[in-house]
């Protein structure tokens, strides 16, 4: 199965992510701030990464552009995880970077299907 970091910091969301993706069988890697959860991705073979997008300190748009323009991260699909659902929010962060979005609250089935079309889009 897949190794997965989630950078989330509201335990609530990093609990139930976490389930969804153990129940499946993934291998986790978990970090509640961008930058350990960047130190993660350099020293991890990752197949993907969810990023909040509101993280304290620095937040998960800057902390994407940090991965992708890391020799060693760039390849890795991350996701944005969101509460951004505003009309263009999608749009928007998409167009900055990040491989896909995934809408908060999660909806489980809804974001189990995403995380595995982007793992078999990713080749994983």
């Amino acid at each position: 199965m897949a190794r997965i970091l989630i950078v989330e910091d509201t335990p609530g969301n990093m609990v139930l992510t976490s389930m969804l993706l153990e129940s499946k069988g993934h291998t986790l890697f978990c970090a509640e701030r961008a930058l350990p959860g960047i130190a993660i991705a350099q020293q991890e073979a990752l197949d993907l990464i969810l990023m909040d997008v509101q993280l304290p300190e620095v937040d998960g748009l800057t902390a994407m552009g940090l991965l992708k323009g890391d020799a060693r991260t760039r390849v890795i699909p991350v996701v944005a995880l969101t509460a951004y659902a505003m009309k263009g929010d999608r749009e928007r962060l998409l167009a900055s970077g990040f491989d896909g979005y995934i809408e908060k609250p999660i909806e489980p089935m809804v974001f189990l299907d995403e995380v595995e079309r982007l793992l078999s889009k990713g080749g994983t």
